[in-house]
């Protein structure tokens, strides 16, 4: 939190800076402190020592917090997603319109981006069902789609994204086509087996799932004996320049 103070102000003296606010927050009843935790990390004298840290949503709230000229743009960009994100809960159009204009800028074409969002829908139909037999919280939705992913492609959703080099990315987004077929397949099947046999509660969901994992497996090793290629790739599609380009241009 140190770090971000001293990017955020002109404070000769971020660590004092960052204790005088924290007090000033829990007075004012702020949950960013109760949310603040603290991880050991490298120090400037080269020791491992604890500090403060937050995570995504409490670096927002400690920006709003902060009364200094550098954070105005950061709290002028989130300003412009809150009220685009409440014209999007009146006009859900307007989301998929962003998400569209969002693919096309980072290259994808009109085929693939149709596609996309077909399998949104597709996947949509998938918990939807999960729900109606038992599935509620959403680790367990985690789970049964781990199951899908490691029955074809032997790694779980985290190992498969780490295999690829992403992290918070989507990594249907990072997929070839082939990995996007096999993935479809999966899911498509779980759906079908889910609707018909009406398995109800994780145990019998994920039995479910394994088994259409299993199905896109075998389309794999059949894709794969018959092209001579891999169907799993460690290719992505990440574009940083894009993403820091673009990130707070609604500040602009």
């Amino acid at each position: 939190m140190v770090d971000v103070i001293a990017a955020l102000t002109d404070s000769e003296n971020p660590r004092k800076y960052w204790s005088v606010l924290k007090l000033r927050l829990k007075k004012e009843g702020s949950q960013v402190t109760t949310k603040c935790s603290q991880l050991k990390m490298l120090a400037p004298d080269g020791k491992m020592r604890l500090r403060d840290t937050l995570d995504t949503k409490g670096i927002f709230r400690l920006i709003e917090s902060v009364p200094s000229p550098k954070a105005e743009p950061f709290k002028l960009w989130l300003a412009q997603l809150g009220s685009d994100r409440i014209d999007e809960v009146f006009d859900p159009e307007k989301a998929i319109v962003r998400a569209i204009d969002y693919y096309k800028k980072r290259g994808y074409d009109d085929k693939w981006i149709q596609s996309r969002i077909h399998a949104i829908f597709k996947r949509k139909e998938l918990t939807d069902i999960w729900k109606e037999n038992g599935i509620v919280d959403d680790v367990e939705y985690a789970i049964l789609t781990n199951d899908i992913y490691k029955g074809w492609s032997g790694m779980t959703t985290r190992e498969y994204k780490k295999y690829k080099g992403i992290r918070k990315e989507n990594l249907r987004d990072n997929m070839s086509d082939i990995e996007v077929i096999l993935t479809d397949l999966g899911e498509t099947v779980t759906r079908d087996i889910a609707r018909n046999e009406r398995p109800f509660g994780l145990s019998e969901n994920r039995k479910a799932a394994r088994r259409g994992g299993s199905v896109a497996k075998k389309t794999k090793e059949f894709y794969e004996e018959t092209t001579g290629l891999k169907a799993v790739t460690n290719s992505n599609s990440l574009d940083y320049n894009y993403i820091n380009s673009n990130i707070f241009k609604d500040q602009k």
